[in-house]
């Protein structure tokens, strides 16, 4: 099974964002029981690629292991060295799709409009990010899949738990969701990683409800 079908078969995204080497490997176990099968690491998160590689060397085979937040290809390329199995971007930018193109890792770029997620999706984007998704909501997906059905689509930005099953069922392959699932700052003690892994049970189980 390929990457981009593994993403879209579990279709949660989980973005980490401000984690650190002291949470990131309690943070990773905790979804994973959960039944979070795909993350992403922002880049702007200060050594991120060091985190990346701890996270790879813990969990690889069991959680995909991406880099977010990526806006160049100088960025891109840290952290595929790091061992980022697939990069992705909150803005379009050609030259970071054609990087990760050179170096066989699934691209996941950030776009908007429909000029911006076509072009995306012919440099060479394996699959396109709707950012931010609830500006224009769950029907926006379905408008834009009119003109556009052949391209694959993830949601990001204002995914619930309420509204993630109406984003898929108006044709995401896959949802990323960042603090409504995993908020760093409140990861304090042990019984907060062990609601953070009852929380991504709840969005595991609520797919298709």
């Amino acid at each position: 099974m390929s990457l981009v079908q593994k993403i879209s078969e579990h279709k949660i995204v989980a973005i980490i964002r401000k984690a650190d080497e002291n949470n990131i490997i309690d943070i990773l176990k905790a979804v994973y029981e959960g039944g979070i099968k795909a993350v992403e690491i922002t880049a702007e998160t200060p050594k991120v690629t060091t985190l990346i590689e701890k996270a790879v060397n813990e969990f690889e085979g069991k959680i995909a292991i991406g880099a977010g937040t990526v806006l160049d290809p100088e960025t891109a390329r840290a952290v595929i060295m790091a061992g980022a199995e697939f990069i992705v971007s909150p803005t379009l930018n050609p030259e970071t799709i054609k990087l990760t193109n050179r170096y066989g890792v699934l691209n996941i770029s950030g776009a908007l409009t429909p000029t911006e997620i076509l072009t995306a999706y012919e440099s060479g984007a394996d699959m396109v990010k709707v950012f931010p998704a609830n500006t224009f909501g769950p029907k926006y997906i379905k408008n834009i899949h009119g003109p556009l059905p052949h391209v694959p689509v993830m949601a990001t930005g204002g995914v619930t738990l309420e509204n993630m099953n109406e984003f898929i069922k108006h044709g995401c392959k896959a949802v990323g969701i960042g603090s409504d699932l995993v908020n760093v700052s409140k990861l304090q003690t042990w019984e907060d990683y062990q609601d953070l892994t009852k929380k991504a049970e709840g969005f595991v189980k609520q797919l298709g409800e």
